[in-house]
């Protein structure tokens, strides 16, 4: 009788009954296993499978060491089927391998396309097969499936059998339709109802215009961010007691939709009481940072204004001396008087130094480049913000897909390691555009720039703009650390062409050069230089004998002939910026203030200087609307030029300009000194000379709201009111004395420093074309025969 250890599906957890073939005897448990005989064996050597198994030439017959090898031989999933049998002295090991993978397809798939599923399957070409491997691969196409919310979708794994122990899987799908959210349900709420609650989640209901949108798509994780949403609204709304019971998704009987339910308890509203600071900091009183407190008493609790306050206090703390200043908020409930009173506690965090900075994963980005962005080095003290300020740093260089920033105890109690952990990505960019513009007509551009050249995070490019009215060519390197230093130095080389014939008498080049030079006081306070020369010229314009030449047709005024030809530009330029945004790409809160001056003539022929002050400021209207969409937007702006030499080369094309983009509902210059053309004959009607002055002043409020439909397709509107003056004649010569200048009189209107005023509405869309800007203006307040452009527009994407 030969006992057999069998390997099939299920002999892995029960033994085959013994076989009864053959005139051995089962020989006593404890007999020696004199040899070991591998069968069924074609790509898997002998040796191979020996060293899987526990049992060895030598050792005694036992069972439990043979069920052991039999399911470690199972677990290589080398193998379909395993037998163990013994005859006398030799253990007899049959085995059944595992076809090998020849190819993978995919049948029925449209929503997702083979290479996306591909990634997401383990199993590979060339390798072993298994039906393990392929229920997992199965599985997991399910998940991806469901991640885009077709949890009806369908997957059956294939195989087809060939020639020589091969294998063709192939995976068929059914995708079946999205299931999409076809109701949002809101239980327990009392203060807000269903449409304010509705506008806060993430998730939407379907409706036909969410074309371009996955937010009615079902996503269990949406769902989690969804109720955090909630719970952060009713927190900033002052529902301090707010509790989420529940948040589920339920599938329709038919399978076709979900239904999300959230239940949840508001709890009483809740009303800042007394507000107090404690301090435990050497030298720090109390009452010294009352003053960072930005709230007041008797408003409505509001749980991201405080957090925003301890973290302000903390930085301030941090800033000025006192590195390992921690704060906390405490809050104290009057659950019958619906008051939370505040407590603000200052103390003496840990003292933790920073022992070393390890980088890893650079391979093309130096270390220097990495270390240089972080706000520590070796030695510094460290704070649960430096790590949060690190990673931030890394990522805005841009130059990383992922970024880490961990912290392991360092060889004393007090010190810690900081590794910067990143992922490279592409820094390299190649770009080719088209669009429109109100003021160029149609362009197209292109550009091949490199970010981060060679890994020293240098900034070269090159790009061109070709338009109806412009032409354009730019030449570029920045080196954002120059001489090691917290210094952005660079320079550009261009050139330019405007042809503004179609509502002005002359054309414009401008071929130079500008090297620039900027630094950070602080993370507020920056301060840029450049020095520019260029090579200007105004030409191709009207003459009396084109007249002659070719019939009636306008001629600009002496103001503008006075201008045309060659000019030097050498010019000293600085701004200092002003910076307390919240973000200075997107910008909701805060202001910014620009100042600005340049110094022209040294060397070349044109002399002047010129002034000017901006301003902007940021109001979110949240706490009134609960909506971040909401948001006021202030402007204003001041200049002034004068020219300090009486040999300056005096040109139009230097002064201030009113209209287009500072002025909207006005053509760009239309507002602002205007000269009459010299015509042949009769005057042609509404043909000025736009000329600029020295003087500017522009205002402007603009309130942005959300549009119905909006975040899903991309829209946002905004009003505004907008107003400016433009005066000062500032020309090489004026013939403004008909008595004194004959023949060359040239009258001069829209001189004057009332304000011009306009009002309208402006839309942007996030297309998938690019981002269209429509704005529509009227004027409430014009002066006579100023141009106006009440309709701009424009619309452009990169490819």
């Amino acid at each position: 009788m030969l006992p057999i250890w069998a390997g099939t599906a299920e002999a892995q957890k029960t033994r085959r009954a013994p076989s009864h073939h053959g005139a051995h005897q089962r020989p006593a448990d404890g007999q020696v296993i004199e040899t070991i005989d591998v069968k069924g064996n074609t790509r898997i050597e002998t040796s191979t499978i020996l060293s899987y198994m526990v049992v060895q030439p030598g050792n005694r017959f036992n069972q439990d060491d043979l069920d052991r090898s039999l399911k470690t031989l199972y677990a290589t999933g080398l193998f379909k089927d395993v037998t163990m049998r013994r005859s006398g002295g030799t253990l007899i090991v049959d085995l059944v391998e595992n076809p090998i993978v020849n190819r993978i397809a995919f049948e029925g798939n449209h929503a997702v396309k083979d290479e996306d599923l591909r990634k997401e399957i383990s199993m590979r070409p060339r390798a072993v097969f298994s039906s393990q491997a392929a229920a997992a691969d199965r599985q997991k196409l399910l998940d991806l499936y469901a991640s885009k919310a077709r949890f009806g979708a369908t997957v059956t794994p294939q195989i087809i059998k060939l020639s020589h122990n091969r294998v063709d899987v192939i995976f068929k799908i059914n995708e079946a339709r999205q299931t999409l959210i076809n109701k949002i349900v809101f239980v327990g709420n009392k203060a807000f109802n269903e449409a304010r609650l509705a506008s806060v989640v993430s998730s939407k209901e379907t409706e036909w215009y969410r074309f371009f949108s996955s937010s009615d798509e079902y996503n269990p994780e949406r769902i989690k961010y969804d109720a955090e949403l909630l719970r952060r609204f009713y927190l900033h709304n002052g529902y301090v007691d707010f509790h989420m019971i529940n948040a589920t998704g339920e599938l329709s009987p038919d399978r076709k939709n979900f239904i999300i339910t959230f239940t949840l308890d508001e709890g009483p509203r809740y009303r800042i009481g007394k507000m107090d600071v404690r301090s435990s900091l050497r030298h720090v009183e109390s009452k010294d940072l009352k003053k960072y407190i930005d709230l007041f008493p008797h408003q409505w609790y509001d749980g991201t204004a405080i957090q925003n306050n301890v973290t302000g206090m903390q930085e301030r703390l941090q800033a000025t001396g006192h590195p390992f200043a921690m704060v906390r908020s405490e809050i104290a409930r009057n659950p019958e008087k619906h008051i939370v009173d505040l407590l603000f506690d200052v103390n003496e965090g840990p003292h933790v130094y920073v022992e070393r900075i390890d980088i890893n994963g650079n391979t093309v980005t130096k270390d220097k480049v990495i270390r240089r962005a972080l706000p520590m080095a070796e030695g510094d003290p460290y704070t649960p913000f430096d790590r949060k300020y690190s990673k931030a740093a890394l990522q805005d260089l841009g130059y990383f897909s992922t970024v880490s920033v961990d912290q392991t105890q360092g060889s004393a109690p007090d010190k810690v390691n900081v590794a910067a952990n990143v992922v490279e990505k592409p820094t390299g960019e190649f770009s080719l555009g088209g669009g429109y513009s109100t003021d160029v007509g149609i362009l197209g551009n292109g550009s091949v720039k490199q970010h981060n050249l060679l890994g020293t995070g240098m900034d070269a490019g090159i790009s061109g703009t070709v338009a109806y009215y412009q032409k354009q060519v730019d030449l570029s390197l920045t080196d954002p650390y120059f001489l090691n230093r917290n210094i952005v130095a660079g320079i550009d080389i261009f050139g330019i062409e405007n042809n503004y014939q179609t509502y002005q008498s002359y054309k414009e080049g401008r071929y130079g050069a500008t090297l620039r030079m900027g630094y950070s006081y602080n993370n507020y306070l920056s301060q840029s230089w450049s020095y520019s020369l260029i090579d200007r010229h105004v030409g191709n314009i009207f003459s009396q004998s084109d007249i002659d030449t070719y019939g009636y047709q306008y001629v600009p005024s002496y103001y503008v002939q006075d201008s045309a030809g060659w000019s030097l530009l050498s010019q000293l330029s600085t701004t200092l910026t002003y910076d307390r945004r919240d973000n200075r790409m997107r910008p909701r809160k805060g202001f910014v203030i620009n100042v600005s001056g340049d110094f022209a003539g040294l060397g070349g022929n044109v002399k002047y200087l010129r002034a000017k002050v901006d301003a902007q400021y940021y109001v979110p209207l949240d706490s009134l609307t609960g909506n971040h969409d909401w948001g006021l937007q202030f402007k204003g702006g001041a200049g002034y030029m004068g020219d300090w030499s009486k040999n300056s080369n005096v040109s139009i094309i230097d002064n201030f300009y009113l209209g287009g983009e500072n002025l909207r509902g006005f053509l760009q210059g239309g507002a602002g000194p205007r000269s009459g053309h010299l015509n042949s004959s009769t005057p042609l009607p509404g043909q000025e000379d736009l000329i600029g002055g020295r003087f500017i002043y522009t205002a402007s409020a603009q309130l942005n709201f959300p549009l119905p439909m909006g975040d899903d397709v991309g829209i946002s509107g905004r009003y505004f009111v907008d107003a400016g003056s433009l005066d000062g004649l500032r020309v090489k010569h004026l013939y403004t004395n008909a008595a004194q200048d004959g023949s060359r009189y040239t009258p001069v209107t829209g001189n004057t420093l009332v304000p011009r005023v306009t009002t309208g509405l402006g839309i942007s869309w996030k297309s998938p074309f690019g981002l269209v800007n429509i704005d529509g203006a009227v004027p409430i307040r014009k002066s006579r025969n100023d141009r106006l452009y009440p309709l701009r527009f424009g619309f452009g994407q990169q490819f």
